[in-house]
């Protein structure tokens, strides 16, 4: 509601609230204040409709959506349609989400890092010895979307600071024992843990997609906001 309007609103909600009291007797509107109230309650074409939702409100509702499915963790290539392709629907890993909570908002991971490693392929990581890139399953390999999300989209701190995790964005993880490095990726959600304290996380560590709070169970790797505008 408009500035202009809010003194009109401002008589109309005392003349009712003393008649809802008792305080004015039970009559008619006098022409003043049927006047008031018809500008009060017109429509008013120039005022904005509230704006759509942001990408990263719609990109944790898709992650979460994740977590009403039952996935087995199966870890094993797959050989996939390109674009648009995907595991089964009843099994995947921690990039499987991501990868599903993107293409909720019509972003296709897949294609996108396919895309971006035949433009720089010397510039991701070289850990399983490939001569070029494989639309199979770069994309579902963590490193390989820390390099994406790097070259991208907004790289964030990694702090100890639960209050620098905002919803929508990326986190990723080493969770290893024993010094041995393994990689762990999830979406920040905007739901609070029950402290109060920090946001939960979406992420699935072997037990299918869940909501969790465990954004500071690991060590952090990797902080990221990919939201593109198309």
């Amino acid at each position: 509601m408009t500035s202009s309007r809010a003194p009109l609103l401002s008589v109309v909600l005392a003349l009712s609230t003393l008649a809802a009291c008792g305080e004015t007797e039970a009559a008619s509107p006098s022409p003043d204040l049927a006047k008031a109230l018809a500008m009060v309650l017109a429509p008013r074409p120039d005022v904005e409709a509230p704006p759509a939702p942001a990408k990263d409100r719609l990109l944790v509702q898709a992650a979460i959506e994740r977590t009403h499915h039952e996935v087995a963790y199966e870890s094993g290539y797959v050989r996939l349609e390109y674009p648009g392709g995907d595991v089964p629907e009843g099994t995947g890993v921690c990039t499987d989400v991501l990868i599903r909570a993107y293409r909720g908002i019509d972003i296709d991971l897949q294609k996108r890092v396919h895309e971006d490693m035949l433009a720089a392929f010397d510039k991701y990581p070289a850990n399983w010895g490939l001569t070029k890139p494989d639309s199979n399953i770069d994309h579902r390999r963590v490193p390989n979307l820390q390099k994406f999300f790097t070259h991208h989209g907004e790289t964030r701190p990694k702090t100890v600071d639960a209050a620098d995790y905002q919803p929508g964005e990326v986190v990723t993880w080493n969770v290893g024992h024993n010094k041995k490095h393994v990689d762990h990726i999830g979406v920040v959600s905007n739901v609070f843990n029950d402290e109060q304290t920090r946001y939960k996380v979406v992420h699935n560590i072997g037990e299918g997609p869940k909501l969790q709070d465990v954004l500071f169970d690991w060590p952090i790797t990797g902080h990221y906001r990919y939201l593109p505008e198309n």
